[in-house]
């Protein structure tokens, strides 16, 4: 295909090299983004951000990302890899090894962006390198593994960001991220990838519709990012935000529909399989922020730092790689529906596995849930691409486009809509929460004036006034039901997560029925001779 490499017969230690270069290249692609928001508690204190300011730097990051391939596969297929890579991995290294000199909100904004377009290069890069380790009858599995790399990059930035920060500041991070943008560029340098075909793929047209639809996911992003920390209902910019977002899909969707050769495909977009895909594949990316929102967050929420989750990451590194290993080695198209199934389920057993939170789990509690969560996410992600990829090409190498178009909305809006929505309802469950503890204290109750004076107590020796260590003992009671709230709304989402799980399971049973059933009809009149030879 135009703008993919040739796969020539390589010997095994050039493969093993294009499978080394494709490792490096996809870690690059995503520990730059996972390190920052692993750690954007710290780099918001050492900037000096709001809440609100912090938010938008890692939305910085998936609001150019979510459109970038949107024109990456052209300007592939017109100018080729060498200048594809050598561009993306330049600009990376320059705008990251900058920042460490160079601080403030605007910079750190801008970085991520550019971090955003480098992103979708490079996880490109690492498929396309990963695709020449294999042979041709096994490039399937490679692909499942080239997108897996990527996956990686956070349970990795989690293990490694205390390291790094006990080097020094939150510099350090950046350090790091750009000498691994250094020798992704050196690697890809030194290595190329075998040259392909070329031919000429932009229209005017294009640029305008890259110019419609990319600010209007941009908004779109931005407001999942941004509605829980300023909330929904408070700011007006977010429903023009949403406004603006939705015009400008709108005319970008009107103009490719009546293109010749539309960059976005919609009369594809709007066949009914095609959105039960985008709908199970945006769902399953949904009920995945379980690990990162609800287990970490519940443990954040009880005085977990990363020197703590280290142990947790580390089984969910491992349950990750095993699920890649697994779906490369069992994939086939007899399993692809299996191995989603299988995902689907796992992601809702660990999720109702930890909705008897208290306040004394501990990461090592979680082991056996966020271990299924993650050995799902390595398990689902290469069928679910593989699936959608075959079902454009079907339609021809042009479809292409707009199927990545498609899978980095789902994934990118996907992951960035769980935290919203889950982060809402956890707010608005706290708050409920908290008012049906606040009304069982009763300060004539026995038990609970037993707990105001000994919460009192702790401050006799700096406080002498007796009325102010009341008030700080009722102040100190409160934090505590605050904290029992919060672990309780906690558990409501983990809930709520395995009944989206179930559902959408059970959607997808459905769907596969049918399909099952309409093709043994298919095949039965197929095979049924017609009625007049029945008759003669």
């Amino acid at each position: 295909m135009p703008g993919s490499p040739s796969t020539p017969l390589h010997s095994n230690p050039v493969r093993l090299a294009y499978a080394l270069v494709a490792m490096l290249v996809g870690i690059t692609g995503g520990l730059g983004n996972a390190l920052f928001s692993a750690n954007l508690a710290a780099i918001q204190g050492e900037l000096g951000l709001t809440p609100e300011q912090g938010a938008w730097l890692p939305a910085a990051y998936l609001m150019v990302n979510v459109s970038t391939n949107l024109l990456l596969i052209k300007f592939r297929q017109q100018y080729g890899l060498r200048r594809f890579a050598e561009i993306g991995l330049t600009i990376y290294a320059l705008v990251t090894v900058t920042h460490i000199f160079v601080e403030g909100f605007g910079m750190a904004v801008f970085v991520r962006a550019v971090s955003g377009f480098a992103g979708a290069t490079v996880s490109t890069l690492a498929v396309l390198y990963m695709l020449q380790a294999f042979r041709k009858a096994d490039m399937p599995k490679g692909l499942i593994i080239g997108i897996g790399i990527s996956q990686l990059a956070t349970p990795l930035a989690w293990l490694l960001s205390p390291a790094l920060l006990d080097l020094g500041e939150w510099h350090r991070l950046y350090v790091f991220e750009a000498g691994l943008a250094l020798c992704s560029l050196a690697a890809v340098v030194v290595l190329k990838l075998p040259p392909g075909e070329h031919i000429k793929a932009f229209e005017p047209l294009d640029f305008l519709t890259f110019l419609l639809i990319a600010p209007a996911l941009a908004l779109f992003a931005a407001v999942l990012a941004q509605g829980r920390v300023q909330w929904w209902f408070e700011q007006p910019w977010i429903a023009y935000a949403l406004i603006a977002g939705l015009v400008l899909m709108i005319a970008a969707l009107t103009i490719e529909h009546h293109r010749k050769n539309p960059l976005v495909q919609t009369r594809w977009l709007g066949m009914a399989d095609t959105l039960r895909f985008a709908i199970g594949a945006i769902a399953l990316r949904f009920v995945l922020t379980e690990q990162n929102y609800g287990a970490v967050g519940l443990l954040q929420t009880l005085g977990m730092g990363a020197d703590q989750l280290r142990g947790l990451y580390t089984v969910m590194l491992i349950g990750l790689v095993l699920g890649i290993v697994v779906s490369a080695l069992t994939f086939g198209p007899r399993t692809i529906v299996a191995q989603i199934v299988l995902s689907i389920v796992l992601i809702a057993t660990g999720s109702f596995l930890d909705t008897d939170a208290t306040n004394l789990t501990r990461p090592h509690d979680m082991f056996l849930s966020q271990g299924m969560l993650s050995f799902a996410g390595g398990l689902f992600m290469g069928p679910l691409m593989l699936t959608g990829v075959m079902k454009a090409l079907k339609n021809g190498p042009n479809y292409l486009v707009s199927f990545a178009v498609l899978f980095s909305i789902t994934q990118s809006l996907g992951g960035l809509a769980g935290p919203a929505v889950f982060g809402t309802f956890q707010v608005v469950r706290e708050k409920a929460h908290s008012s049906y503890l606040t009304e069982q204290i009763n300060p004539a109750d026995p038990i609970v004036a037993q707990r105001l004076q000994l919460q009192g107590q702790l401050y006799a020796p700096l406080i002498s006034d007796p009325l102010l260590r009341q008030a700080q003992g009722s102040a100190q009671l409160s934090q505590v039901v605050r904290r029992e709230a919060n672990v309780l709304a906690f558990n409501d989402v983990f809930r709520l997560i395995g009944l989206v799980a179930i559902s959408v399971l059970s959607w997808s049973l459905f769907h596969i029925l049918r399909a099952a059933r309409q093709k043994k009809r298919e095949s039965l009149a197929s095979v049924t001779p017609p009625t007049d030879i029945q008759d003669t």
